[in-house]
């Protein structure tokens, strides 16, 4: 609206909900994964019921439906994930035995990488059901993503904000992104004003370094690009599940290249894992 000065009016929302909101019970790695956050809000697009769609890029899979694309990414908040500990500060600092809630296979294997000890519980629901979750003392802590607590106004319940380069973040996490049609000119009018150019590098190599590992809600997959100016750097990190293995690259190039930085990181991840490294991932 600010970027065309069209007054509020002009605009409709409509909210959809979706399998991955309406399924509390299971984790996504059981019943389908990314797409279950999409599923809906795509088909209304491809049926022009929509002509826009507003996403977490965490959630998107790296394969979209065919006639759609995401062209348009916001600036990023901070990718960072954000621990809340209820008995003690910071994950290092949790009694033997504690336990922590999460649904996210990446941050249970690095949760598991960083203490052996500490059991790990599957933890759904949204931010107010986790907080209320922790607070009945259901768990000693839960992580969550610390762009997430931001937008809702909960950042003061973080009790560390880890760092990436011991808690390498999910590729796409902090980042909106808008995904709209192929070859739908409005569409992309309207939206060219307000693209990041900087967070769609960083995306761009996320994505493409994703797509080589095939990565989904079933995998432990971290990977982070930072875009100044011209120059972009990237970390990646694969884990098995128990977090007992890992293998991390770190690249730097040119941001132009985004996609070419994100694809050799996922090759190389993958050659030197090897083949036996993914028989747990499935």
């Amino acid at each position: 609206m600010q970027a065309h000065r069209l007054p509020e009016e002009a605009f409709a929302i409509e909210v959809i909900s979706t399998s991955g909101d309406r399924i509390q019970d299971r984790p996504l790695s059981e019943v389908g994964g990314k797409g279950l956050f999409t599923k809906e809000i795509e088909e209304a697009l491809l049926e022009e019921r929509i002509d826009i769609a507003v996403h977490s890029s965490k959630d998107m899979a790296t394969r979209l439906p065919d006639g759609l694309h995401l062209s348009t990414f916001l600036p990023r908040e901070d990718p960072r994930d954000a621990f809340i500990g209820r008995t003690a500060p910071t994950i290092r600092e949790l009694p033997h035995g504690a336990v922590i809630g999460s649904s996210s296979l990446r941050r249970q294997a690095l949760i598991r990488r960083m203490r052996p000890d500490i059991e790990v519980v599957m933890f759904r629901g949204n931010v107010e059901t986790r907080l209320r979750k922790l607070e009945q003392g259901d768990v000693d802590g839960t992580i969550l993503a610390l762009a997430g607590l931001k937008r809702l106004g909960r950042e003061a319940a973080v009790t560390d904000a880890m760092a990436l380069d011991v808690f390498p973040s999910a590729p796409g996490q902090g980042a909106i992104c808008i995904e709209s049609r192929i070859g739908d000119e409005a569409s992309a009018a309207l939206l060219a004003p307000i693209h990041h150019s900087a967070t769609g590098h960083a995306l761009t190599c996320e994505r493409a370094y994703l797509a080589v590992l095939d990565g989904s809600c079933r995998t432990p997959i971290a990977g982070y690009a930072s875009v100044d100016g011209d120059s972009l750097a990237f970390h990646g990190m694969i884990l098995t599940p128990d977090g007992a293995e890992a293998h991390e690259i770190r690249l730097d190039g040119r941001a132009n290249d985004a996609e070419s930085i994100g694809r050799r990181a996922g090759e190389t991840l993958r050659t030197e894992a090897g083949d036996r490294f993914f028989e747990g991932w499935s």
